[in-house]
């Protein structure tokens, strides 16, 4: 279930109030790859083992929020840091 646009346009990234995006196929890819392997966490300190269908993307890059049946999980601690995978 895609994001609602008008959501989307209001969301920040809590943390740091940077805009956030729809994260691109191949970024999903990527963390699904580190998924698969077991090694990816979030920033609670918790194993991510279920694959990421939507995310959205902080601006710089650095952060991804999962996306849930079409609700954001704007929360830090379940926030992915993508330099870990």
């Amino acid at each position: 279930m895609p994001i609602d646009q008008e959501l989307l346009a209001i969301l920040v990234c809590p943390e740091t109030r940077q805009p956030i995006a729809e994260a691109s196929a191949d970024l999903l890819a990527r963390v699904n790859a580190a998924v698969a392997e077991g090694t990816l966490k979030n920033r609670g300190g918790a194993q991510v083992g279920d694959c990421v269908e939507e995310g959205l993307v902080r601006e710089d890059g650095r952060v991804l929020y999962v996306v849930r049946d079409g609700i954001p999980i704007m929360l830090v601690d379940e926030a992915i840091d993508l330099a870990d995978s």
